[in-house]
């Protein structure tokens, strides 16, 4: 390969160059949602520089075959394999069965991932899928003498492992691991880092999802799933696996133990992790009630692409923080970047060899631990050079197979055309504005949504600033 691609892996933590397994072709695994409610902006950062990753080494000439995981079902509230089912949770709020809260929230997902430009992964498989695969593999590591049945579950054991914390130089003291004040201690582990490879009817016997096993009706735990569906889907061998940095411990770190033990060779060489999306007071999560989604950012005004902008001008291994004055500054920045671009005259012919110096500049800075925030510079540095807009409009095209930012396909708006309207239609929203505005202050915010919808009927969009609201026409 001749663009070498070098990415920090947390397992070595060492930034490396990608070589791929023999046949060539680079196996990437993603671990997807868990389906049980709408994804946040926090979680779906990651996702974004995955699809950044992915699109950036099909950019520089590398084979990828990409895996990712649906958690519909086997995640629990607590890491700790102790807490509340979160699908059984999301199907008791909304009245409906665990299946129907599954397939409605993997459509939300992706129709997330498309007003993102997210590509959707080669192979996509949902837990549920995979009932046998689960169960073939928590025999072997029973026949191995890596696991143990107790209380009706089914344990693999740690301390079996040479090395056990293999993401982490600490100590096992240092780490607060297993269980939490917020849970009740499992009694049936030998050790407190002991993880459920399969649970029975005995400990979760409300639980809507189960299956028959050798060890009783029951269903698997969470960290199972992701081992045995990119070894379905892309053999014994993995390259690259993907995740948000708090998957590292335990649910990767519980991979690696697994699968190994399973395989009997190391499993997967790189391991990239993206850091939390947070606000002033620390990480976004639904459990702390900072549910921001790319709903609320497009009721608020906000194209999704230019929260994907947000997330490429920070590097994927430091934390982001988000505030609207923040996205709103991209927002501008993003109008006028796609205006210049709108503005060039692409006519005559492309300078092939000025083409691939910024083509080689783009890859550089992508290969560079995924610099993204290089690729944007590299992107304002050929509209300001002395190339033809020929030259540039190709090189911005090419560059946006990996940006994903619409550069050349957004739609602009003009100021002065989007408030252009009959006085009849001004006049009803003017009224719809202040009527919207008394729902807020009575905290009628149903009704404040409505009025929010009848005029997106009309082609109207609304969006909320610190000098009161704007609208234009959609």
């Amino acid at each position: 390969m001749e663009n070498k691609f070098r990415i920090y892996n947390t397992l070595t933590r060492e930034v490396e160059t990608i070589v791929p397994n023999e046949n060539g072709k680079i196996a990437m695994y993603t671990c997807g949602p868990t389906v049980y409610h709408y994804a946040h902006i926090g979680n779906l950062r990651s996702y974004i520089m995955e699809d950044v990753l992915e699109k950036a080494l099909r950019y520089a000439g590398y084979d990828v075959k990409r895996v990712m995981n649906i958690t519909d079902v086997g995640h629990l509230s607590s890491d700790a394999d102790t807490g509340e089912d979160k699908m059984l949770k999301g199907a008791r709020r909304e009245h409906k069965t665990v299946m129907e809260i599954a397939q409605f929230y993997t459509d939300a997902f992706f129709a997330d991932c498309a007003k993102l430009n997210i590509r959707t992964p080669d192979v996509v498989e949902p837990a549920t899928g995979c009932i046998p695969e689960f169960i073939h593999m928590i025999e072997v590591l029973l026949e191995k003498g890596y696991a143990y049945a107790a209380g009706g579950n089914v344990y693999f054991d740690t301390s079996k492992l040479q090395e056990y914390y293999v993401f982490s130089s600490q100590s096992e003291k240092e780490l607060l691991v297993g269980v939490r004040d917020d849970v009740d201690e499992d009694r049936n582990k030998k050790n407190k880092n002991d993880f459920v490879l399969w649970f029975t009817k005995s400990k979760f016997e409300d639980q809507a999802l189960k299956w028959d096993s050798p060890w009783g009706v029951g269903y698997p735990g969470w960290h199972i799933e992701c081992s045995c569906i990119s070894m379905k889907h892309l053999g014994e061998y993995m390259d690259i696996h993907c995740g948000g940095v708090d998957n590292i411990f335990p649910h990767h770190t519980n991979e690696i133990a697994q699968s190994e033990s399973y395989l009997g060779h190391k499993w997967c060489n790189y391991w990239f992790h993206v850091n939390h999306l947070q606000d002033k007071s620390g990480k976004m999560s639904k459990s702390r009630g900072d549910f921001l989604t790319v709903s609320l950012l497009e009721e608020k005004g906000y194209d999704p692409v230019v929260y994907r902008m947000f997330c490429l001008q920070s590097h994927y291994r430091k934390p982001l923080e988000f505030s609207y004055e923040a996205l709103e500054n991209v927002s501008a920045a993003y109008v006028k970047l796609v205006k210049r671009i709108a503005d060039l005259k692409p006519e005559g012919s492309v300078d092939a060899g000025r083409f691939e110096e910024y083509r080689e500049k783009f890859i550089q800075a992508l290969s560079g631990d995924l610099n993204t925030s290089m690729a944007i510079t590299v992107l304002y540095d050929l509209l300001k050079a002395d190339l033809n807009d020929a030259t540039k409009y190709a090189l911005i095209q090419d560059c946006d197979r990996v940006l994903s930012l619409n550069l050349t396909t957004a739609k602009i708006h003009n100021p002065e055309e989007d408030t252009k309207v009959d006085a009849d239609l001004e006049r009803y929203i003017l009224e719809k504005i202040e009527e919207r505005k008394a729902a807020k202050a009575a905290k009628d915010f149903a009704e404040a949504d409505a009025i929010r919808d009848a005029l997106l009927e009309k082609g109207i969009v609304l969006k909320d600033t610190r000098e009161g609201v704007v609208w234009h026409k959609a």
